[in-house]
């Protein structure tokens, strides 16, 4: 068996710095993509003149397609590759921002966000996963939220290009940016290694090692983690193999449990109603149009800055405990919300700054919180063998719930009011903090060996913080 060689620290963290860095831009396509749509809904909507409805379905039709490349790039990704599975996404990122900024009709532009959420839900299926195969099991938590915290950006860069461009960009301008860092990341992404996990499985173990061997800077952690990767591959086969019913194997379940529960509790908190529609829902509650865009470029600000925040913290706090002490937070904030938009507080100044200042303390607690660990679970809790497949329902699920939410989101209010609509997402954030405190154990230190071995014993919910 060969050695590998130790290597100076500061040279192995700036490599997996440029990793992540270079496929956190899809992370980037994906929030910019999604989060254009609240700025550009408006004159979206004036020239094509959409009713709520046809405004709920050119907003979401990037989610249908989101459901679609999920579940799609789970098997592209075991069969060509972390690695090749994301310059695909690339290229599908540039012809559906092209498709959708030339878009001559709202029926157009719906069938070429589906198109662009295809690339939008690949990117959240494969990177994440991507990241968690490369990173030391002490860092993995803030690698891999650094996909995360790239979304922010892209919509906090969206919601700068909405507030600030308005009359500068026509919408299609808007949209049709995103071409660039597209083409960014396909020609950095050449570059990159592939993963060493997938290329144990399909490849060769040389191979993997030499991957290996470019992200550790000593000999032991080489020689420990290739030992648990041969043993985990030998209990497990390969994913090429792997049949989507091993989801449904009991020594399964508590993973598949944990990691898709979470997923739908981070969409159905009303995360991406703030993000879609804050302009639209704070212009049907009276405030004028740059006033709703501010509150929306607020909102993004702040999911930035808790984001950064929670990837700094989550491998020292740990992901469960985490969740559990942000959740809280997220409900009292919501349910006061509701209570200022039933007392129309909106029509003062004074009331409006208030309501702002609420929506924003929801963005601190949920952003912070389960935010945080809603890509993470799925790319770290599942079997190798069935990673790929895994992670596709993981991110379909989170697509799905995104999708009913946002479909439904301005139907709701105008059914139950916002205020009514702020008291359902204080009743589902509520229900996710039970669901944390019951299901989910804390994977926080474990290895992906570790952690599926746990899985394998029956232990998986014994799993504590790992330091």
């Amino acid at each position: 068996m060969a050695l590998a060689v130790n290597r100076p620290k500061a040279e192995i963290a700036t490599f997996l710095y440029v990793i992540t860095g270079v496929t956190a831009i899809a992370g980037f396509l994906y929030g910019y993509d999604t989060g254009i749509i609240s700025g550009a809904l408006l004159p979206i909507t004036s020239e094509f003149g959409l009713g709520h409805r046809m405004q709920e379905i050119v907003a979401s039709a990037i989610l249908v397609g989101a459901v679609i490349g999920a579940l799609s790039c789970g098997t592209i990704s075991e069969r060509i590759g972390r690695k090749r599975t994301i310059m695909t996404v690339a290229c599908v990122f540039c012809a559906g921002s092209l498709a959708s900024s030339l878009a001559p009709s709202p029926v157009f532009l719906a069938f070429a966000r589906i198109l662009l959420g295809f690339a939008v839900g690949g990117s959240s299926q494969v990177t994440p996963m991507y990241i968690a195969e490369l990173a030391p099991p002490s860092r993995r938590g803030r690698l891999v939220i650094s996909f995360n915290l790239s979304i922010g950006v892209g919509i906090l860069v969206a919601n700068i290009v909405g507030f600030t461009l308005q009359d500068a960009w026509s919408w299609r301008w808007m949209i049709a940016a995103a071409v660039f860092p597209a083409i960014i990341l396909l020609l950095c992404m050449l570059k990159l290694p592939e993963s060493p996990r997938w290329l144990a499985e399909n490849v060769s173990m040389e191979r993997a090692r030499a991957v290996l061997e470019s992200v550790r800077d000593n000999a032991a952690d080489v020689n420990f983690e290739m030992e648990e990767i041969r043993q985990v591959v030998a209990a497990g086969g390969s994913g090429r193999k792997a049949k989507w019913s091993m989801l449904l194997e009991p020594w399964i379940r508590p993973a598949a449990v944990a990691a898709f529960g979470v997923a739908a509790f981070t969409q159905l908190g009303g995360l991406e109603t703030m993000i879609y529609y804050t302009p639209t829902v704070l212009s049907g509650a009276g405030f004028g149009k740059s006033a709703a865009l501010l509150a929306s470029l607020g909102v993004s600000i702040v999911f930035v800055s808790m984001t950064a925040i929670g990837r700094h913290i989550v491998d020292r706090v740990g992901r469960r405990r985490l969740t559990l002490v942000m959740v809280p937070g997220t409900v009292i904030s919501l349910v006061v919300l509701g209570v200022m938009f039933r007392l129309d507080m909106a029509k003062t100044q004074t009331g409006s700054m208030w309501l702002v200042a609420c929506l924003l303390i929801y963005m601190v607690f949920n952003a912070g919180g389960v935010q945080v660990i809603g890509w993470l679970m799925g790319s770290e809790m599942f079997p190798l063998a069935i990673r790929g497949k895994a992670s596709s329902v993981h991110a379909a699920t989170l697509w799905g719930s995104n999708l009913i939410i946002t479909s439904t989101a301005l139907s709701t209010v105008a059914v139950l009011g916002t205020g009514g609509a702020m008291w359902v997402y204080a009743g589902l954030n509520f229900l996710c903090f039970l669901f944390v405190w019951r299901f989910v154990p804390e994977t926080t230190g474990h290895s992906l060996e570790d952690i599926e071995n746990h899985l394998r014993a029956g232990k998986f919910m014994s799993l504590k913080m790992k330091r």
